[in-house]
């Protein structure tokens, strides 16, 4: 029984030690997630212009906008005809082109924001060559040069976010490993003293494996508060972050988090048992 309680406060530093390196991966995976979703808003931002032959009747230029509308590509639409066209190119400063023209030069158009899987150079060809099988478009444009260094830009800090996770995962797993081993040492005796008097292999491990899953299910929930603590803090200070965090993601991430604190404190626990059953008495020392 004196074992025992010398035991407890073990468990409380396994506990804490657990939650603290669960925390910093969950602070990690949710930069993570937050940084694709600004990947992904960065993406819907870009702009692909159809612009459409001098001579388009506004029914076809609807038509068609109604058309790519329904396309998988598309996330929104948006029609600017010659006149607003004109409206728009005074209002940012533009020279009144009236004064010496007697027509109005500019083209209607319509204003594609692609879903952001479509952001890329080969599906933005497939789309151009696509849309311009209508004999109204006279062209379609959009910052082929932009695309190209967003998605390569973004492209090398998700690798480096991928490494960074990986190390670090790798990094909580021996953490939390150590950890568990070392509350466990403190019960080496009591094991074995179980062993020696008839216990079997499985009545021996049971109440460590349940006390394992509770330290881990109780780190995991400290974790959780701490992170949702943080997000909470960062949203006050910065309140366009709320824009970006995705409720499902940030749930399915906070559950991951107490699920690898059971799985891996259940793991090295039942490992540290089986491997001071195999020892010798005189070793335990």
């Amino acid at each position: 029984m004196a074992r025992t309680k010398k035991a407890k406060p073990s468990y409380i530093y396994a506990i804490i030690g657990i939650s603290l390196v669960l925390f910093l991966l969950g602070t990690l995976g949710w930069l993570v997630l937050d940084g694709r979703t600004l990947t992904r808003a960065f993406k819907e931002n870009v702009q692909v212009a159809v612009i459409l032959h001098d001579n388009t009747r506004d029914e076809m230029l609807q038509k068609l906008s109604a058309i790519l509308e329904q396309q998988p590509f598309v996330k929104e639409t948006r029609v600017i005809t010659k006149e607003e066209a004109a409206e728009e190119f005074f209002a940012s400063g533009g020279e009144d082109f009236t004064e010496l023209l007697d027509f109005n030069p500019l083209y209607s158009e319509i204003l594609l924001n692609l879903d952001a899987k479509y952001v890329n150079e080969k599906s933005l060809l497939e789309i151009e060559a696509f849309i311009m099988q209508s004999n109204i478009v006279r062209e379609v444009s959009y910052p082929t040069a932009v695309v190209t260094q967003m998605n390569d830009n973004f492209r090398k800090i998700g690798l480096i976010l991928g490494v960074i996770a990986l190390l670090l995962f790798v990094i909580v797993i021996i953490l939390i490993d150590n950890t568990v081993r070392l509350a466990m040492f403190s019960n080496r005796f009591l094991i074995k003293t179980m062993q020696m008097v008839g216990a079997t292999r499985w009545f021996i491990t049971r109440p460590f494996d349940k006390r394992a899953i509770i330290n881990g299910f109780i780190s995991g929930i400290i974790a959780v508060i701490g992170l949702w603590a943080v997000i909470k803090f960062a949203e006050n200070r910065l309140p366009d972050l709320k824009v970006l965090h995705e409720p499902a993601s940030i749930v399915m991430l906070m559950a991951s988090m107490v699920i690898v604190g059971i799985l891996i404190s259940l793991l090295s626990t039942h490992r540290s048992v089986l491997k001071y059953l195999k020892m010798r008495v005189d070793d335990l020392y």
